[in-house]
């Protein structure tokens, strides 16, 4: 592919990127071979170096700004430094960086009586924990405790972390390592329906793809589960859904084999879906447990665990402990993160701003024989690429082109999909309506350039 011009028409910032005077790219693409983990991958053939961000933007070595359409794997919520986050956090580290929940400290009790304000009556009660993993772990050990069951469905195609029983939940061959891991792990048909082995409307689709669920457990547990976990909308898998009916489908069955549901919203939490503050208020459910991490810290390190008083005390027949979990700082970051999505209005930002992103997919999609689906909610969006709209055949190696061809016109994003297919395109929540309209034309330009127009 040859190189395209890069845009010079980006909309203005009020922001002047700081001069760098660090190693040069060359020196760290060094250091990274010689003394890091080769399976610490970079995105793009020629790596990007990244070395300031503000708000809905990045900036490289060069000063070169980047409109940031995938935020930091959906995990910048409120914006790259954004200053009140910044000041919040710098006063926290200067007066404490560390001390275990052991001793009282008034960050962690104030960020779990925000969480319980923003959930549903009864899911009132949060451990916290460093990440998305640790949460889906904690869920899962309290869940197999409360009901005295082991086996766990899941969901194919979503991803729930990289630990053992991470890996066990997973359902995407990409992210599985050929190792003994989790087990007691039932994986039901995705309710998605671009992809669904089934036929008919989407609300037939869901209820199909439910009862795939009982037969699961009839077929493939001793009739009893401990749990049901899924996210939303899935993030890796790229943002699949099923239709509204399915989420409820699913946990009647789960409860009815004496399980509870885990809702993971490490992706679709605070606000990025639009309508709602939590991805499982679109379908009209309440879980029993509520997973998090990522955009509550705005690219802190924190997870959390959110569920009933009765279901968390299973966790103290025992002690349980995370040294971090708790830590001042990413409870300062998440209490920032909360306060700021609030004050900002970026979860009614979500909605509108990413409601005129996917009608520009759309109309994209008319004009692009590449583009087979464009879906998703708010600014969680999807964009499935296939060579043939009739056969669906996932357009592997265009994908990768278009990742290049929109990284040279200063637009981020990412891609996913059990096939990698998949355009990810979820940016910082304060993105604006002239970045959106920025976006849209890079989009159609490397569409146009990939599909030799």
């Amino acid at each position: 592919m040859t190189t395209i011009a890069p845009r010079l028409d980006m909309p203005p910032v009020n922001h002047t990127p700081r001069p760098y005077t660090g190693p040069t790219r060359e020196a760290i693409l060094e250091m990274r071979r010689l003394y890091t983990n080769p399976a610490i991958f970079t995105t793009y053939h020629d790596p990007l170096l990244i070395v300031e961000g503000f708000m809905q933007y990045l900036y490289d070595e060069t000063g070169r700004r980047y409109l940031d359409m995938f935020a930091g794997i959906v995990t910048v919520s409120c914006g790259h430094s954004h200053p009140e986050f910044v000041r919040r956090v710098q006063e926290q580290v200067g007066r404490l960086q560390h001390a275990t929940t052991m001793y009282l400290h008034p960050n962690f009790a104030q960020l779990a009586k925000k969480l319980a304000s923003k959930m549903p009556a009864g899911l009132d009660v949060t451990y916290f924990v460093n990440d998305g993993t640790e949460a889906n772990e904690l869920a899962i050990t309290m869940a197999r405790l409360f009901t005295g069951n082991t086996d766990i469905i899941a969901v194919r195609n979503g991803y729930h972390g990289g630990s053992p029983t991470g890996q066990g939940l997973t359902s995407h061959s990409t992210w599985k390592f050929p190792v003994s891991g989790e087990g007691h792990v039932h994986h039901a048909i995705n309710p998605h329906p671009y992809r669904s082995p089934f036929t008919g409307t989407p609300e037939e689709i869901a209820t199909m793809s439910a009862r795939d669920i009982r037969d699961l457990i009839r077929y493939s547990t001793p009739g009893k589960v401990a749990a049901f976990l899924a996210e939303p909308i899935q993030g890796v898998g790229g943002a699949t859904h099923g239709a509204p009916n399915y989420l409820k489908e699913a946990y009647a069955i789960v409860r009815g084999a004496g399980g509870l549901c885990i809702a993971d919203e490490v992706q679709t939490g605070f606000g990025r879906t639009g309508d709602h503050y939590w991805g499982f208020q679109n379908f009209d459910v309440v879980p029993d447990f509520v997973t998090m991490a990522k955009g509550l810290g705005n690219g802190a390190p924190i997870g959390a665990v959110t569920t009933r008083m009765d279901i968390a005390r299973t966790l103290s027949q025992r002690i349980h402990f995370n040294t971090f979990g708790g830590n001042p700082v990413s409870m300062a970051a998440g209490l920032a993160a909360m306060d700021i999505i609030d004050e900002d209005g970026l979860q009614e930002n979500s909605r509108v701003i990413g409601a005129r992103l996917k009608k520009g997919l759309e109309r994209l999609q008319e004009s692009h024989e590449l583009i087979g689906d464009v879906r998703g909610m708010g600014l969680m969006l999807g964009v499935e690429l296939v060579r043939d709209r009739g056969t669906k055949e996932p357009a592997k190696a265009e994908t990768v082109e278009i990742l290049e061809a929109t990284r040279e016109l200063g637009v981020l994003i990412g891609k996913g999909g059990l096939d990698g297919n998949t355009l990810r395109i979820k940016p910082p929540m304060c993105i604006t309506a002239d970045d959106v309209d920025f976006a849209l034309e890079v989009f159609d330009q490397a569409f146009a350039r990939v599909e030799g127009k």
